[in-house]
């Protein structure tokens, strides 16, 4: 890859002198390991926010459900989920006699 752009910044003294020996421990140059580093940042970001614009579309999906009289209460859920529970221990019981 073409050395597009030079990326200065500034750090403390002690951060650099770590890094810089941890890069050549490693044997590789330090410029490697913050592109590396980079891309990781920017594909952690990007995945992060595809995540919360999926969650935001699942939750406007599941608001428009709730508004048109789809969605069920929470209490329904939690007794459906009882009477459920209640039925799987009733089957293991009667499994293991």
């Amino acid at each position: 890859m073409a050395k597009q752009a030079v990326f200065t910044m500034k750090l403390e003294s002690e951060l650099r002198d770590e890094f810089m020996a941890e890069a050549e421990a490693a044997h590789r140059p330090a410029s490697q390991v913050l592109r590396e580093l980079m891309r990781e940042f920017i594909k952690r970001q990007q995945e992060s926010r595809e995540y919360d614009e999926f969650l935001s579309r699942k939750v406007e999906i599941a608001r428009a459900s709730v508004q048109a009289g789809r969605g069920r209460s929470n209490e329904e859920v939690e007794e459906e989920a009882m009477l459920r529970r209640a039925e799987l221990l009733r089957e293991a019981d009667e499994a293991g006699q």
